[in-house]
């Protein structure tokens, strides 16, 4: 509402002084309301995709439900029932302050990494979707606001025979051409070239002549269509990694991920440092503090945490902004279901240096069901201004895909 102050002093208005100052402390008094709200239950229902998805809701007092999804992991679920009695009766607004009280609370079970991090990330993300609900905004607003109004999804892809350069080069222009995607990945951790002792990551020359066949035949059949990305799932010795960078440098490569086990730094930095192609790591190193080497040692070109395993939406913006202090770019890792999906849609709107989110069930039919909503169109998830993560969750796809013997969760 706009004010006249010339009205405040005139007999005539239609507003007086009092009046006006009545109608803010009763607005006041109304969002002082919609504050002091408690969180009455948490619960978890998992859903068996082609990972086993653990979805996490939020109930509260003010009828308002916010949805969250946890990292697949045995003992998450119970992980969570045993945080529910220290979330019971909190305000779910102070999202930071729960974070950091779950993690105290849940030391004892290891809340520095691994799966309990993991089943903080599951609240996490749905103290957002509820808090978002509550003050009836987005949830990039709760991170600060957006840079773009859509985010890129690049696609992970897979072929019946993965070790075929031309099978995978022909998924490649199909996900292109018929799904609308721009960026891609392809797995390169695949059999090929004379194979010796795989369990010490050493590569022969032939299999690196394979893989590197692999990058070429993708990438000169993409051409500028899309950028693709290459994965090694932690595979390889240091020095195979480095012959296998060297040997793609020449080939128009988005990045080379995880050659190298995530544990040795020293390594991770070894291999970054002696080749043109960009390394890409972080989906296994867990909160800002498992990052930080990463990151400050300038290891990699590229980070990519996990955002429903690495600490929720607001571990991943600190993540995102000491990254971006040494300007280096953000790609985020994800197999999740649509709620962590979206989740990190939000982030990676509120974030400047985002490159995109992964989606990885492409071949999975009902994915897209399981919420009412579109989450990805023609390879972008579009921002728009409904409350929390902005989806909701069908609960009758829900209830047929679920693992068997889970509880379906309250509707409200």
């Amino acid at each position: 509402m706009g004010i006249d102050y010339g009205q405040l002093h005139d007999p005539n208005a239609d507003y007086t002084m009092r009046e006006l100052s009545e109608e803010t402390m009763e607005l006041t008094r109304s969002r002082g309301e919609t504050r002091d709200v408690s969180i009455t239950d948490v619960q978890t229902t998992m859903i068996d995709g082609n990972f086993p998805w653990t979805l996490v809701r939020v109930y509260t007092d003010a009828g308002v439900t916010g949805t969250g999804e946890a990292y697949w992991g045995a003992g998450v679920p119970e992980l969570i029932e045993r945080m529910r009695p220290f979330l019971i009766g909190e305000n779910p607004l102070d999202i930071d302050r729960l974070y950091e009280h779950l993690v105290q609370k849940m030391s004892g079970e290891g809340s520095i990494a691994g799966v309990t991090v993991t089943a903080i990330s599951g609240i996490e993300i749905a103290l957002h979707d509820v808090a978002g609900k509550i003050l009836d905004v987005p949830a990039y607003q709760l991170l600060g606001g957006k840079y773009r109004d859509a985010v890129r999804v690049y696609c992970d892809c897979h072929t019946e025979d993965e070790a075929d350069p031309e099978a995978c080069a022909t998924e490649a222009e199909r996900v292109i051409e018929e799904l609308g995607y721009s960026a891609l990945k392809f797995d390169l951790d695949v059999p090929g070239g004379r194979e010796t002792d795989r369990a010490n990551r050493h590569l022969t020359d032939s299999q690196i002549d394979h893989k590197a066949e692999i990058v070429r035949t993708v990438t000169e059949r993409v051409g500028d269509r899309a950028d693709v990305a290459f994965d090694c799932h932690w595979s390889f010795s240091v020095g195979s990694a480095k012959r296998l960078a060297r040997a793609v440098e020449e080939c128009d490569i988005w990045w080379l991920e995880d050659p190298v086990p995530p544990e040795n730094i020293d390594v991770q930095r070894e291999v970054s440092r002696v080749t043109t192609t960009p390394i890409a790591a972080g989906e296994n190193v867990y909160r800002k503090h498992g990052q930080r080497r990463l990151i400050e040692d300038q290891a990699i070109d590229i980070v990519a945490p996990d955002l429903p395993k690495v600490g929720g939406m607001r571990e991943t913006r600190k993540i995102a902004d000491l990254a971006d202090s040494f300007y280096i770019p953000v790609a985020m890792h994800n197999v999740a279901s649509p709620v962590a999906t979206m989740a990190g849609a939000h982030v990676g709107a509120a974030i400047p240096n985002v490159l995109a989110v992964e989606y990885h069930s492409y071949e999975l039919g009902w994915w897209e069901d399981l919420v009412e909503e579109t989450v990805i169109d023609n390879g972008m998830i579009e921002m728009n201004e409904r409350a929390g993560l902005g989806i909701t969750l069908d609960l009758d796809t829900v209830a047929e895909h679920m693992v068997t013997g889970e509880t379906l969760f309250d509707p409200a």
